[in-house]
């Protein structure tokens, strides 16, 4: 029976965040108000750190921009955005983790509250093709709405979003010998609980805390 190997990715997969740093690209870029955004984008990764973000604030804040750009655009965004902020903080270990389950023959998934616009790049230069995001509108334009859609995946949203995931491959999690899941997080507690092997990524102090209490593995990547 195969196993299933889920990954966070913001500080677990990549040592860093890349749902804060795009803001920060659109800063460099000029392309919004430096002063309103950077306040705004250090608020919500607070308030993320401390286990309290207001999911639909930060995501009307967060998806506006996106609005603004045609797919074309944003594209080529994107790759300045991954050259500059999120390919110097990939690690070699965590390349190497992923490489350690696809040579077990796991299947593959990154759950992630970020939305896909961001990950899904990011999770293919991991060689991963099963990517869970907060889901984005796309009108009758062809252009994001700035709007998302479904359960936005933070909190038990990963868990929801795993079984519809699963559902639609006619699968569950009985359906996996084991279902490893690997986080920095406190917010992805939830779901660390209920896999069969939960393991502990650059954690949180509260993390880092529930994982010695559980007896849960600790990785290191930074």
């Amino acid at each position: 029976m195969r196993n299933l190997a889920i990954f966070d990715l913001d500080n677990t997969l990549i040592n860093t965040d890349s749902d804060h740093s795009w803001p920060q690209y659109l800063m460099n870029k000029g392309l919004v108000d430096v002063e309103y955004t950077r306040a705004q984008n250090d608020k919500f990764y607070q308030d993320y750190q401390n286990g309290c973000l207001d999911i639909d604030a930060f995501l009307k804040f967060h998806l506006e921009p996106l609005s603004r750009f045609s797919m074309e655009e944003l594209a080529e965004m994107h790759k300045e955005f991954v050259a500059e902020f999120i390919a110097p903080h990939i690690s070699t270990m965590a390349k190497m983790l992923v490489q350690s389950h696809r040579d077990a023959g796991d299947e593959l998934l990154v759950i992630s509250s970020t939305n896909e616009f961001i990950i899904t790049p990011i999770c293919h230069l991991f060689g991963i093709e099963n990517i869970i995001g907060t889901q984005l509108e796309i009108g009758a334009d062809g252009r994001y709405t700035g709007n998302y859609i479904g359960t936005p995946s933070l909190k038990e949203g990963k868990i929801t979003r795993l079984n519809q995931w699963l559902e639609a491959r006619g699968e569950s999690m009985d359906s996996y010998g084991k279902v490893y899941f690997y986080s920095d997080s406190k917010n992805d507690l939830p779901l660390l609980c209920l896999v069969s092997d939960a393991v502990a990524v650059n954690p949180d102090a509260d993390l880092q805390q529930e994982a010695i209490a559980k007896g849960w593995p600790v990785l290191n990547f930074k």
